[in-house]
Formats: C-alpha cells, structure tokens, sequence
C-alpha cells in the first residue's frame, strides 16, 4: 500500500506541474476536460461525428445495453491510458449503471491486463469522480473479500495448459498466473465473471493482442456473453480502440463462435 501511495502522489506531482524542466510552459494536463467547443474550434468535423455517430447512433444500439458498452469503454479507455476521455466516462459509466465497486474491480484487474501503471493512473481520475458522487469506502470493495467459488474442471484443464507451454520458460509466470490471477483476481465478487471476461476482451481487442482473444471470449461466451453483443464489442472497440485493431479481432470471434456451435 505505501508503493501505491508513492506512485499516485508522484502521478498527482506530475500533473500538476505547470512548467517543464526548460521553464517552458507545460503541455495541458492529460486529465482536463475537452468540451465540444473545444474539439469544434480545431476539428468541426470530429465534433459532427462524435454527435452524430458515436452520441446518435452507435451509443443506442440496441444489440449491447449503455451499461455493457460502458464497461467496453472503460476497459479500452483505462488499458490505452486515453486519460481525457476517461475522465468522462467513468461519470457516464455511473450513469450508465456501473457501480463503483464494478470501476473499482475494473481498474484492479487491468492492473494485470495492462500494466499497474495504466491503472494507477486510472484511480487518480476515479478517485476525483468518487469524490464528487460522495461515494465513500462503504461503496468500494473490500481488500480481501470472500471469493467465488472456483470451477475445479475448467482450472485444471487452464493449469496443464500453462504448465506445459509456460512453465518450461517462465515458472514464476506460471505460478503467479494460477496462484494470484486464476485463483484470487478472477474470483472476487464484486464484478461477475461475464463482465470480467468482457473487460478482459476489451483491453486485448483494443491493444491489438488478438492471441489471447479466443480464450477469454470463451469464457465471456461461457458466462452468457452472445454472438450478438460480441459483435457490438468489436464495434464499439473500432470506435474506441482503432479500426485496424477492431478488424484485427473479426477472424478471431468469428471462429470462437463457429467453433461454439459446432
């Protein structure tokens, strides 16, 4: 807890300075707020599609709830570090109805996805949208919570998978992938395992690491995630995370669930 601390106060110095090393006049800070005058006075035409595509049509969708997209989001916003529009939708995923126990979980487990980093950088801005919402310690989630129970079957099969491609380079890494991911990280409560996968999905789509896509969309897919709310995901990835990463992913899903049906 003390290294965290240590981290957030030097990301909150950093921030905060208003000069570079030279006395120049630093660059404004990654956290402001961008409205849509500001974004109209440089790019009218970025205005006009974020208004009128991604506001007016992609966010009414009806294929994927604005709850399950705001967790697309965010799991996109906080693994690519985009730290101006983050600051936006962690209110709008509130709004949405993604609780703060859920943003909390959400950022802890992109820690491991992304890099602590990336979601250290992520409590700065939720702490501040915490704050407004006056939403205390009683609405997060505890350190050690009692954990779901875990599917003994399907680690096993996960556990002889690692062992055997893993272990031989990297022991450590498979020791702490079983020991704290699979049987600590991906069990705790407070965000259900569906939208874990889902978030988990997200962050890989969006950082073009589509190796990784079709064991986790399987396991969205096992916790009731469809085809056609997979689908959604990869689009509101394209928006969120890059046409190319998006269209990187299309194969990927498209055999997960040819390979489902079969």
């Amino acid at each position: 807890m003390r290294l965290l601390a240590a981290i957030l106060s030097l990301t909150a110095a950093t921030h905060s300075s208003a000069q570079t090393s030279s006395g120049n006049i630093a660059a404004p800070s990654p956290t402001a707020t961008v409205t849509a005058a500001d974004i109209e006075s440089v790019s009218p035409a970025l205005n006009n599609y974020i208004a009128a595509t991604i506001n007016g049509d992609l966010w009414k969708r009806p294929e994927l709830s604005p709850r399950d997209r705001s967790i697309v989001v965010l799991a996109i916003l906080i693994s690519t570090n985009q730290a101006v529009e983050l600051k936006h939708h962690l209110r709008f995923a509130m709004d949405n109805g993604v609780t703060p126990k859920e943003i909390s979980e959400i950022i802890t487990h992109l820690a491991f996805y992304s890099g602590v980093g990336k979601a250290t950088a992520a409590v700065v801005l939720a702490k501040e949208a915490f704050a407004e919402r006056g939403i205390g310690p009683d609405q997060i989630p505890p350190e050690k919570p009692h954990l779901l129970p875990l599917n003994q079957e399907a680690e096993s099969a996960r556990v002889k998978t690692v062992a055997e491609n893993v272990g031989p380079v990297s022991p450590g890494l498979e020791k702490f992938t079983t020991d704290l991911l699979f049987t600590d990280l991906w069990l705790r409560p407070d965000l259900a395992p569906r939208d874990r996968s889902l978030v988990t999905v997200s962050a890989l789509i969006a950082n073009g690491q589509v190796g990784q896509v079709g064991f986790h969309l399987n396991k969205a897919a096992d916790g009731g995630l469809t085809k056609e709310q997979a689908g959604e995901v990869v689009l509101q990835a394209a928006f969120y995370g890059g046409w190319p990463n998006a269209f990187s992913a299309v194969p990927v899903v498209g055999e997960v669930f040819k390979n489902r049906k079969s």
